[in-house]
């Protein structure tokens, strides 16, 4: 994801990337209904196989995907670790900054220098009752009727006897849900407890009620729901990560995006930090917490909660093929620019290789123990490592060269994926090609962030590429109602039906195109900084946009093997409207055709098949469409926008087949 402040807007308009307005579907130009059109498939020619990681996803911390979203604490500052210790925590109180409050009073307390986990709270209870801290959440936390739901406070009783009354609050202040925790003792401990609400909340919150007079110290309150992926304790929002297991996808590109760089060399993501127990793991700002003036949140942090552990577990619950990214020295270019010396980059580099042993090292190897002792002894066989975000210039050449000596050295058959820089064209963009084609680089990854039309109109892309030189990865993209980082930008149909056009030109080039994702991934209704977004979530529901279910759509039928579908001997690429490929399914022993109609018009059109393999006379049809390129999915009407699934039957030798307009279609028809 790339940061688009006032310098960089201004950069991007003067380079040509940032479309002020959205261009109208040139196919709604087209006046009369096309003629049918005639495609030819020869079964027998494979182009080229198509990579397992062709369709892919890419999580990034941003519209509050972590902390608030994908990890499913409903705690915000847990351990009082923000910049401002009691920021979502409330002391509904007279005063409750008076040392002479008659309830009681809290003050965060700082016990060790920086690093992981060094604040808690010091409460003193003055009254025998009456006393109460109320965390908020992430903009309210979601409570499911008859859901359990696991608290846990790490605390010490320092004097006194205090007995915690922990509840759980709709948005009117009714209690839901309520139990005891008796606290004993001077040392820190662990107290566990369990709550059943009576009814469903959107907004609750988390009240804590003290009993009787005295001194304790608390750390780590959290509250997760029982419900998690796998039910694994203190995991995963299950229906996040279940939308992502829906998809299928070849690979989980993880964590980022700009938070690899962040804004300053010391705010960048560094994985060690998030591994571990989660009590030692370092709280970071989130750099996308106030980056856009539209949409602030100071509140914005990341707890590693969910880390690299976590990333490499869910990759492989989700079958994806990890692909983690790492800092290559280099800060935001579009922030600091700030740059680590090169005779300081051997911790960066080591940073990669210790990673690498992280992932599939051996038991005996020390992080290859640190996983194993973390729950995972067996290897996480990551293929992939990518060097640096989006960076450019000569600065992140010569420090690719460095990563990329150390790890061929050790790890020669580990396939790095380098980057093009945050366009997909301009003199940025053309050097970093120049040089990484020189350097026989494996993968290049690309971003683009464009209107409709320009998706329309560059479906050919890359028809073009050198077939030797390296493999794309297409990483980031998504058409942009609007405008680049605009808060007006929509997941609407218009900008999902060209990006399947696009798509099918990704698939048609899969001798070249090896890898593809959407970006970003998630989005919190009350927490974005960033539109458009592939999965929106509230905190109790989640729906997927067009866009996901175009993603779907060519994930779940991607096919083993490339065709050369064809139309009067030239690829489809938007005659008529029309953009077609064909792919072999050997699993299922199936052709797959894809055709993208995006005029405004029902068509025709037949495929006649050459070569040794026939087609059944029936065949499943799969479509999604709408007449309104404006049309959307939303918390209301999540399936405004959805798949359909019907049987279709052919006579003769060819496939004849009628779409509707502004539609993505998926034929699947077994062969012989």
């Amino acid at each position: 994801m790339k940061n688009l402040n006032i310098t960089s807007l201004l950069c991007a308009f003067l380079m040509g990337s940032l479309p002020l307005l959205q261009a109208n579907n040139s196919t709604d130009s087209l006046t009369l209904p096309p003629k049918a059109s005639q495609f030819v498939v020869n079964t027998d020619q494979i182009v080229a196989p198509i990579q397992p990681t062709m369709y892919g996803v890419f999580f990034e911390d941003i519209n509050f995907g972590a902390d608030g979203g994908l990890y499913a604490e409903l705690v915000k500052n847990r351990s009082f670790e923000f910049a401002e210790p009691m920021m979502g925590w409330e002391q509904p109180a007279s005063d409750r900054f008076s040392m002479n409050d008659k309830s009681g009073f809290a003050v965060p307390v700082k016990y060790a220098d920086p690093g992981a986990n060094k604040n808690y709270l010091n409460v003193k209870v003055n009254a025998a009752t009456g006393y109460r801290l109320v965390n908020y959440g992430f903009k309210g936390m979601g409570f499911k009727e008859g859901l359990r739901y696991d608290f846990s406070v790490i605390a010490k009783q320092q004097s006194g006897a205090t007995t915690l009354h922990v509840e759980l609050l709709d948005e009117n202040g009714k209690v839901l849900a309520t139990t005891s925790v008796a606290l004993s003792g001077k040392d820190w401990k662990e107290y566990t407890a369990s709550l059943k609400p009576s009814a469903r909340a959107m907004k609750g919150k988390l009240n804590i009620r003290f009993e009787g007079k005295g001194v304790v110290d608390l750390d780590m309150v959290s509250l997760f729901p029982s419900d998690t992926w796998k039910g694994r304790p203190k995991g995963m929002r299950a229906d996040l990560v279940q939308l992502l297991a829906d998809m299928k996808p070849g690979f989980l590109r993880f964590p980022g995006g700009c938070i690899v760089e962040g804004r300053t060399l010391a705010q960048r993501y560094q994985w060690k930090k998030t591994v571990g127990d989660i009590n030692d793991r370092e709280l970071l700002i989130n750099r996308w917490n106030n980056e856009f003036a539209h949409r602030p949140a100071p509140d914005y942090f990341q707890t590693f909660g969910l880390g690299f552990f976590e990333y490499f577990q869910m990759a492989e619950d989700i079958g994806a093929t990890p692909l983690p990214i790492l800092s290559c020295g280099m800060a935001c270019q579009f922030n600091t620019a700030e740059l680590v010396p090169m005779d300081e980059l051997e911790p960066y580099v080591q940073d990669a290789l210790d990673l690498i042993e992280f992932a599939n090292g051996p038991v005996t190897s020390p992080w290859g123990k640190l996983r194993s002792d973390m729950g995972h002894p067996a290897p996480f066989n990551m293929k992939m490592i990518g060097v640096g975000n989006e960076q450019w210039g000569p600065e992140y050449i010569v420090r690719y060269k460095e990563f990329e000596k150390a790890i061929k050295a050790k790890y020669p058959e580990m396939v790095i994926v380098s980057g093009s820089g945050p366009f997909p064209d301009g003199e940025m963009f053309e050097y970093g090609w120049e040089e990484l084609k020189s350097m026989n680089a494996e993968i290049v990854d690309e971003h683009y962030y464009r209107s409709p039309q320009w998706f329309l109109e560059n479906a050919n892309r890359y028809d073009s590429y050198d077939r030797k030189g390296p493999k794309i990865f297409a990483g980031e993209y998504a058409a942009q109602s609007v405008a680049i980082a605009s808060p007006d930008n929509k997941n609407n149909w218009d900008c999902a039906l060209a990006e399947a056009a696009y798509m099918t030109g990704l698939e048609r080039n899969a001798d070249v195109v090896w890898l593809t994702s959407y970006a970003p991934l998630f989005a919190h209704a009350e927490g974005w900084q960033w539109t458009p977004d592939l999965i929106w979530f509230n905190n109790l529901e989640a729906y997927g946009t067009p866009n996901y279910y175009v993603q779907k759509l060519f994930a779940v039928n991607a096919g083993t093997q490339l065709l050369k579908l064809t139309e009067d001997g030239k690829p489809v690429i938007g005659q008529s409207g029309l953009y077609a490929t064909a792919t072999l399914d050997e699993k299922t022993k199936e052709i797959v055709f894809k055709i993208v109609n995006a005029s405004a018009f029902e068509q025709s059109f037949s495929i006649s098949l050459a070569g040794k393999k026939t087609a059944a006379t029936k065949g499943k049809l799969t479509v999604l469409a709408n007449n309104d390129l404006n049309a959307m999915n939303s918390f209301d009407s999540p399936k405004n926008i959805f798949p359909t699934e019907k049987e279709v039957n052919f006579t003769g030798k060819a496939l004849s087949l009628s779409v509707v307009p502004k539609s993505v279609n998926v034929l699947r028809v077994a062969y012989k």
